[in-house]
């Protein structure tokens, strides 16, 4: 006989999940990561370092403006127009192969810098460096995703190599200050060297090699590509020193524009291109191409006025500036630790529109900056602001943007992630540049940063997500 239970009796128990395990990256995992992010740093750290020196090259060398910008755009033409290259090359030859062969060649080349005898010599050298770094950047993230598999431990990995290239870049900025300060711009050149000999050394100890998959170099796309996203950053970086409309501009930038619609058009009937288009075909992680498109322009200004606005309008050094920056990589490295975490809890999503949203607030800040301002009240507030906002803004769109990949498409991948950056800075640097100049100070400068910004979050907030992980 059954005994009926009323239902009035029956104690429902609620049993409360356990919160799962943080992930953990140990032993060799652990020390590959390390190399890699140590590559990132380096190649993060390389733009900063020549910056700092461009005024002792110009001195000690006789460099013209115009021979010191060709000392910038000979770097990021090679690195921009060869980044695609660079990641199609890692999945067809092996990534670690082609990682380490990039990373030789930026260290070769960054140990040649100081003994540069002509602008000549040095602008060879600086291309080369910039093929070296379009080989290793890509390649890098490719090993990441192929290391750590999609879930918990590859968002950490992608939020600690954030933070080791935060905290490179603030070591770097008072290291390369100091020796701008007490000796000579060649020193100063020499930072990036040991980095990479100890790349070289550990690499092939800790990083897996890749297995080669199958396929042939697509080379009418590779030199569409390349060709495409050099016109257009050599345009971009024009656009910089002079007003859009010039035809030194806008003929470059509609060269590039055009070499890219070939090569999409290319790409599509290709059997094996450089690019698959499947990439293309997912909303969130176009929407994540679109803000690492946009993320640049809302903190590039950051460092170009600033430190115009510490060193000439109030006579620091570049010691003193370098100190002053220092909030910004410093928070920006302490947010990406706990990134990782608070993504679980919070989501891709709602991390990213918070970040965005930080970086749109700081850039704000800055734009009711002027010349007699203090530095505490009036420039400090922000830079925490911008560093939490990029580390927030970059993780999300970096897991976005590399989740759902096949095996053989991860380089491919990663150049794509890469080459927006590079495109993207260009674009924010020569947009911050124009208006600024339009406008007459660094208000239109950072409030174009702050438009950048508001492009970041529209990307994030038309994220639809799927799955747990994103919100």
């Amino acid at each position: 006989m059954t005994t009926q239970v009323p239902e009035q009796s029956v104690t429902r128990v609620r049993v409360r999940e356990a919160p799962a395990p943080r992930p953990r990256i140990r032993g060799r995992s652990a020390a590959a990561l390390g190399v890699i992010a140590g590559c990132n740093a380096m190649i993060q750290l390389d733009d900063p370092i020549v910056n700092i020196a461009l005024p002792g090259m110009r001195e000690g060398l006789g460099l013209s403006a115009v021979g010191a910008s060709w000392v910038i755009n000979a770097y990021l033409l090679a690195f921009g127009g060869l980044l695609l290259l660079g990641g199609r090359a890692g999945d067809l030859l092996g990534r670690r192969r082609v990682f380490m062969a990039g990373v030789a060649l930026f260290t070769v080349a960054a140990a040649l810098r100081p003994l540069a005898p002509s602008v000549e010599f040095l602008v060879v050298v600086r291309a080369v460096q910039g093929v070296g770094a379009a080989l290793a950047a890509p390649s890098g993230l490719a090993l990441l995703l192929s290391t750590f598999a999609e879930g918990g431990c590859r968002k950490r990995a992608i939020a600690l190599c954030t933070t080791v290239g935060a905290v490179s870049t603030a070591g770097g900025l008072l290291l390369a200050g100091a020796l701008t300060s007490l000796g000579s711009w060649r020193w100063v050149l020499l930072l990036d060297v040991p980095a990479g000999l100890a790349i070289l050394l550990l690499a092939p100890l800790v990083l897996r090699e890749t297995p080669r998959h199958r396929g042939r170099f697509d080379l009418a796309g590779a030199l569409l590509s390349a060709a495409g996203a050099a016109a257009l950053v050599y345009g971009l970086t024009r656009a910089a020193e002079l007003p859009w409309n010039d035809p030194g501009v806008t003929g470059w930038v509609g060269a590039g524009a055009a070499l890219l619609g070939v090569f999409a058009v290319v790409e599509r009937r290709a059997r094996q291109p450089i690019v698959a288009p499947r990439l293309f075909a997912d909303r969130d992680r176009l929407l994540a191409y679109a803000g690492t498109l946009a993320v640049p322009g809302a903190l590039i200004g950051t460092y170009f006025f600033l430190n115009q606005f510490f060193q000439r309008q109030h006579g620091w050094s570049a010691l003193a500036t370098a100190c002053a920056l220092l909030p910004l990589p410093v928070t920006m490295a302490a947010t990406a630790v706990a990134a990782g975490r608070l993504e679980r809890y919070t989501g891709a999503r709602r991390m990213w529109i918070a970040g965005a949203s930080m970086l749109a607030a700081g850039n704000l800040w800055l734009a009711a900056l002027s010349a007699g301002d203090s530095y505490v009240t009036s420039v400090l507030p922000a830079l925490p602001l911008l560093g939490a906002g990029m580390a927030c803004s970059v993780l999300p769109a970096t897991v976005l943007a590399t989740s759902g990949l096949r095996a053989d498409e991860a380089g491919g991948a990663a150049g794509v992630l890469n080459a927006l950056q590079s495109v993207g800075g260009s674009v924010g640097l020569a947009a911050l540049v124009t208006v600024s100049s339009q406008t007459g100070g660094m208000t239109g400068g950072f409030a174009a940063s702050a438009a950048f910004a508001c492009l970041v979050l529209l990307a994030a907030t038309l994220v639809r997500g799927r799955g747990r992980g994103t919100r």
